[in-house]
């Protein structure tokens, strides 16, 4: 491992300080300090000294997550088994189910391992185009096309910069938006009367969506869990509601 790695690794690990220390006023002080001191002194990598200046004693969390992702992106190395799975795509020129009139919206999704996963769900249920929000990372970046193994090459995509104004250009289209959040009272995925054409917004794997792109939304609709945990992982929430939606739309075709 050469110096800047390391570099890399210890702003990491001094930032996942902070983050565990979240709750505990004083020791949260004391981790961004210590973070602040160090990060700022590597003169030998500028981008981790600039993020130094992001930490200020009074940031939010979401505002740490915006040094923490650069950093874990420089450290991350991908290890997912899945990947060397032999694929079973069908044969080139073999007929395929047509897309279906639903764009999806990722909001800010931290993993580019999730990111391709999106990729890998949206092309097999026939997602017509999705759309990365945020600080997603989009699918120039090796990782992120490693785990979609060539789905972002047969999904349209494109960058589209803050979710709640990409909310507003899909509804101003005519295109509804349907938000995946755990809220209360929202329909559950399978038994919604999904439109068509209309959109499903994704949010972030820690903090959901926020509670403004959600009420930017038409709607919002739920996924019913019965275990302890109240969360799924962003690609296998996706997956289920995929499922649901195709299922409409097939159901519904004439």
């Amino acid at each position: 491992m050469d110096e800047q790695q390391t570099q890399w690794r210890e702003a990491h690990e001094r930032l996942r300080a902070v983050e565990a220390a979240w709750d505990d006023a004083a020791a949260r002080r004391a981790a961004l300090a210590a973070a602040r001191a160090w990060m700022g002194q590597q003169a030998a990598l500028p981008r981790l000294a600039a993020l130094a200046r992001l930490l200020e004693p009074d940031l939010t969390r979401r505002q740490l997550w915006s040094a923490l992702v650069p950093v874990e992106r420089e450290v991350a190395r991908l290890k997912v088994t899945d990947l060397e799975i032999l694929d079973a795509d069908l044969p080139e020129g073999a007929p395929v189910a047509r897309p279906m009139p639903v764009t999806v919206l990722a909001d800010s999704v931290r993993s580019a391992f999730n990111v391709g996963g999106l990729f890998r769900t949206a092309e097999c249920f026939g997602v017509a185009e999705v759309l990365l929000c945020g600080y997603t990372p989009l699918p120039d970046q090796p990782q992120v096309a490693r785990a979609a193994l060539g789905a972002e090459r047969l999904v349209p995509w494109r960058a589209a910069g803050e979710a709640r104004a990409a909310v507003a250009g899909l509804r101003a289209s005519g295109t509804p938006c349907l938000a995946l959040e755990t809220v209360a009272g929202a329909p559950d995925v399978g038994a919604f009367d999904w439109p068509f054409p209309c959109a499903l917004v994704l949010g972030n794997e820690r903090f959901g969506l926020d509670p403004e792109t959600v009420a930017a939304c038409d709607g919002a609709v739920r996924i019913p869990l019965y275990g302890r945990k109240n969360s799924l992982n962003v690609v296998t929430a996706f997956a289920v509601a995929a499922c649901a939606v195709r299922r409409r739309f097939e159901g519904g075709r004439t």
